[in-house]
């Protein structure tokens, strides 16, 4: 009897030590048109140089969010920036995707400091808090933007497309 109820304790305190250290092993997937593909824990991010922004959420309160720029992860990756963002490298793009399915587009030029002047923060922080499990671990935030549309929350996966030409192919009907 005190064997089955010490396994049951010991099974129990096994599972609460992997749920709470879910967090530093969820991962963020750099894919695509990459130089170097990446695989990065919030452990990972958070070693990277953090970035703190003040930004209005959705219900107009302002938040200070920390984590790290879009543009410092694409430089890890491997992505033409700056002098070497020409020609077809300017038909790049991050497609952002969320673990609920939701996806949005950025161009690589609009993320880099010699063309744009537009912050994106790969938040993982919240008024100095982890993002609670709506918005997190991770989550897009852009301050400046006038709708939160592309503040997409859980983040999982940025992957670079190249919007080059495909043949075209004649519409049939």
């Amino acid at each position: 009897m005190q064997r089955n109820i010490l396994c049951r304790i010991l099974l129990l305190s096994v599972l609460l030590v992997s749920a709470t250290g879910h967090a530093a092993d969820t991962a963020l997937a750099v894919t695509g048109d990459v130089k170097t593909s990446l695989t990065l824990t919030l452990t990972n991010l958070e070693s990277m140089p953090a970035e703190i922004v003040s930004a209005k959420d959705h219900d107009g309160s302002t938040a200070s969010y920390q984590g790290v720029s879009l543009h410092a992860i694409l430089v890890r990756a491997g992505v033409p920036q700056g002098e070497a963002l020409r020609g077809e490298a300017l038909q790049l793009c991050v497609l952002v995707k969320a673990a609920d399915g939701y996806k949005v587009a950025f161009t690589v030029a609009e993320l880099d400091p010699l063309f744009s002047d537009k912050e994106v923060l790969l938040a993982y922080w919240r008024d100095g808090k982890e993002l609670d499990s709506k918005a997190g671990p991770l989550r897009l935030v852009i301050p400046n933007e006038k709708r939160q549309a592309r503040w997409v929350r859980e983040v999982i996966e940025l992957e670079i497309v190249s919007l080059k030409a495909a043949p075209k192919q004649a519409i049939t009907r």
